[in-house]
């Protein structure tokens, strides 16, 4: 659906920490993807700490792969370290009509990004639409069972103190309309991997239209999730979500 406003139709946000190697494969599936759409659009990669060449490599990729007549753009942005801060800090500084949070890995194809934006979605339908792996519809590919059973565990958690109707609150790659991040993200407050739960808590809370889209998911062996010191920093942040809520800070 093309945009005729002079904000670009759609902003997709990658948050990037030591991702020098993944990031240029990923940045050209983006661009050849965005290549064959009527709409115009920009990429945010937010680097957060990074100690590698994920700056750089960006930097190129710009200079070297973005052609004249592109209806899209490429922009570095810099963040403290943490998933949620470069998060926040690349909805909030996105031009788009709709905001989509993006991991670098592209465990799920660009191609999927389809499901979440007009027509595939009426507009209006949702405030914001959910990647779920776990969707009925949803495929996962090569996933380790201690992983799928780790992720399940910690959404029950989730789905008892938080979230209660969402089945899939972790996976990487959400769509926001501009009106909904504009009125979640800056109330967010967690700055780790636990920013995803607030952030539809915050959404549940301020009574916005959440909607799970059931995705292929292709599990990456170089995963920068530690599954055990992140699960438990999650439930942390988890139990953190429940007190700046009972405290009124959303």
């Amino acid at each position: 659906m093309p945009n005729n406003s002079q904000r670009p139709f759609l902003t997709i946000v990658i948050p990037a920490y030591n991702e020098e190697k993944r990031l240029p494969p990923s940045l050209q599936k983006i661009a050849d993807y965005l290549r064959l759409q009527s709409y115009s659009a920009e990429i945010v990669v937010v680097e957060n700490g990074s100690t590698d060449a994920t700056s750089a490599v960006v930097e190129q990729f710009g200079r070297q792969h973005i052609r004249p007549d592109d209806r899209f753009r490429v922009q570095l942005l810099h963040s403290r370290p943490g998933k949620g801060i470069a998060v926040k800090t690349g909805v909030l500084a996105g031009q788009g009509d709709y905001l989509f949070i993006c991991d670098a890995d592209l465990a799920m194809p660009i191609e999927e990004i389809r499901k979440f934006l007009p027509p595939t979605l009426p507009p209006q339908s949702y405030d914001i639409a959910i990647a779920s792996r776990e969707f009925p519809g949803a495929v996962r590919y090569n996933e380790p069972a201690y992983r799928h059973l780790m992720g399940r565990v910690f959404n029950l958690l989730v789905r008892i103190l938080a979230v209660p109707d969402i089945q899939d609150t972790q996976c990487g790659f959400k769509c926001f309309t501009r009106e909904a991040a504009q009125l979640v993200f800056p109330l967010q407050r967690i700055d780790g991997w636990g920013f995803d739960v607030e952030v539809l808590f915050i959404a549940r809370m301020k009574g916005l239209r959440l909607l799970e889209i059931p995705i292929d998911w292709y599990y990456q062996a170089d995963s920068r999730v530690r599954p055990v010191q992140d699960t438990i920093n999650m439930v942390r942040e988890l139990l953190k979500i429940r007190r700046f809520g009972r405290a009124g800070l959303y």
